[in-house]
């Protein structure tokens, strides 16, 4: 079979596309983005213990992506693990001071993100505010543990 320059072209072609495929995939997998970063607010919250969490995690209400995981820190203050998140501007003067913040994980053994309810005080959370009321994470392995020692108890 006599090869082509069209058909050279167009599976050259394919190829690329591919490739491109594969890394616009890779990307939206990682919470990366080539898009124009939007108006964001900051808010931290202050956890006991933040399990898996990590940066670029996402942050939700009602189940929709509102916004990412800035950075995990540690409180030296109360030694807690402070998590700063970055919000959609949108929200900005819409949480109530009373939102909780829970670290939540998506299945059985998923990624970590943390899930916002809004509450209804009338004064409202700002720019550079912090959650109050906030709920830690469930790990697994010290489930596990309690379970098992209240097994060997009874």
């Amino acid at each position: 079979m006599k090869r082509s320059k069209t058909m050279e072209f167009g599976v050259g072609l394919f190829m690329l596309a591919g490739i491109v495929g594969l890394v616009f995939l890779g990307l939206r997998v990682s919470g990366l983005s080539l898009s124009a970063p939007t108006e964001t607010f900051r808010l931290e919250a202050n956890f006991a213990n933040i399990g898996g969490l990590k940066p670029r995690a996402r942050v939700t209400m009602a189940g929709v992506t509102v916004g990412r995981v800035e950075a995990v820190e540690l409180d030296t203050e109360w030694y807690d693990a402070r998590v700063v998140m970055s919000l959609d501007s949108e929200l900005e003067g819409q949480l109530s001071r009373d939102t909780t913040a829970a670290i939540l994980t998506a299945g059985l053994l998923g990624e970590q993100y943390v899930g916002l309810s809004v509450g209804g005080d009338p004064e409202v959370l700002e720019n550079g505010d912090s959650i109050r009321d906030t709920q830690s994470a469930l790990v697994l392995e010290e489930l596990i543990q309690q379970f098992v020692s209240t097994m060997a108890k009874g």
